[in-house]
């Protein structure tokens, strides 16, 4: 494992097995793969989605990475330790989110909370208020510091939880639906917070979500698993373009005006003077198109929509 590798698995696999009644007095016992032969890398600094439907093994996988489960069989490092070995020593580098599951302390405030894991940690007390203090400012929960845990709403909590995962300044943040139950305010404040983190600090993040938001407006690769295998490993511009080619042009033409035939385009939708016009992203771009419609007539509106990408991955995973 080289030192621009913050993740690397080769061929991991975690079986369990799950035992069952066959009859009154029989009891039967079956082994199910959660994870079977998954291999990745993820350097330094990188930010990752780590994507497939429920069932998929990512939880499995993001337990196996935290040395919370032994994998039945493969290697797994994390930051240069073997997780299940030296879980102790990973949890000072590492920073975990789990959206069902929390961990402050339910009837402290806020405060207090923040103030144990430093003893927990037991990080510099300085260093421990200054970098406390930026978060509290950056997530907006100042107002909230003295509130009981269990008198927050769930979106007030998930900043608190963020919050209490990147007290210790992990070099690896793992989260898992980190915006959960936020509204849209506070999800793009949290987004712009964890690109900005990534930007000046260099942590790695993975991210496992089911708000695609959080993709594609954090993530440049995607990791995609079901069934207990990784079937996607590249970009997210190449997903796009490998799965989901066709982009939609919207144009509100000038009232009169009929939509006129572009080579290679389709006009799939019009609502008045309102047109769609469907084209393929590998054969021409949209600058292309918006160049050869509006040479034939005169536009009043244009925007370019993409297909959402939760949609491509669960066609994707579907059709496999």
């Amino acid at each position: 494992m080289s030192e621009q590798t913050c993740i690397a698995v080769e061929d991991l696999s975690k079986r369990f097995i799950v035992r069952g009644r066959a009859g009154r007095l029989r009891r039967t016992k079956v082994e199910v793969s959660a994870v079977d032969g998954v291999s990745f890398e993820i350097g330094r600094g990188e930010i990752v989605g780590y994507l497939g439907p429920n069932g998929a093994g990512k939880s499995t996988t993001i337990k196996m990475m935290t040395g919370i489960l032994t994998p039945t069989s493969g290697r797994i490092e994390v930051l240069g330790h073997v997780p299940v070995r030296e879980r102790k020593v990973l949890a000072r580098k590492i920073g975990v989110v789990f959206g069902q599951r929390s961990q402050l302390w339910w009837d402290l405030p806020l405060r207090d909370s923040f103030d144990l894991l430093h003893h927990v940690y037991r990080t510099d007390a300085g260093r421990h208020k200054e970098r406390r203090d930026g978060l509290v400012d950056l997530l907006d929960i100042a107002k909230l510091m003295s509130t009981p845990v269990r008198q927050l709403s769930l979106g007030q909590r998930m900043r608190g939880e963020l919050i209490a995962s990147l007290l210790h300044d992990p070099e690896l943040v793992v989260l898992d639906e980190p915006t959960i139950g936020l509204d849209i305010v506070s999800k793009d404040r949290v987004r712009g917070f964890l690109r900005d983190m990534n930007k000046q600090d260099g942590t790695t993040i993975l991210l496992t979500t089911h708000d695609l938001g959080d993709v594609e407006r954090l993530c440049e690769r995607l990791i995609i698993i079901d069934e207990g295998h990784v079937v996607w490993d590249g970009g997210l511009g190449d997903f796009r373009a490998t799965h989901a080619p066709h982009r939609v042009l919207v144009a509100d033409l000038q009232p009169g005006v009929g939509a006129p035939e572009l080579d290679g385009v389709a006009l799939i939708r019009q609502e008045g003077a309102r047109c769609w016009f469907e084209f393929d992203r590998n054969e021409r771009s949209a600058a292309q198109v918006i160049g050869a419609l509006t040479a034939k007539v005169s536009v009043r509106d244009l925007s370019v929509e993409e297909v959402d990408i939760e949609d491509i991955v669960r066609g994707f995973v579907t059709d496999r």
